[in-house]
């Protein structure tokens, strides 16, 4: 679900340590996780670091992104405990949209 900006930002574990990234437009990107959230925006997806928060492959418009780091820094001690979990096979927390 969008918060009141329009994006979405989801963490997802992937198997062999391996991030694949289809974008509608069958775009596509490849890295090797590390702790990362993805950013859904229209048709535009971006994977951003969680420490430090960058955006390591994707892209999003210019002002979306710089909503989606400010959101990443104010909540990146969740996002890294929700990483966590899901290393563990567990659902990640809900974090608090930005506001």
């Amino acid at each position: 679900m969008a918060n009141q900006y329009g994006f979405v930002a989801k963490q997802v574990l992937f198997e062999k340590d391996q991030c694949v990234l289809v974008t509608k437009q069958g775009l596509f990107a490849r890295e090797q996780s590390r702790p990362h959230f993805h950013a859904y925006y229209q048709d535009d997806v971006g994977i951003f670091s969680i420490n430090p928060v960058e955006l390591v492959a994707g892209s999003l418009p210019k002002r979306q992104r710089r909503l989606v780091e400010a959101w990443a820094e104010l909540h990146q001690a969740e996002l890294a405990a929700d990483w966590e979990q899901l290393q563990q096979g567990r659902a990640p927390k809900p974090i608090e949209p930005l506001k």
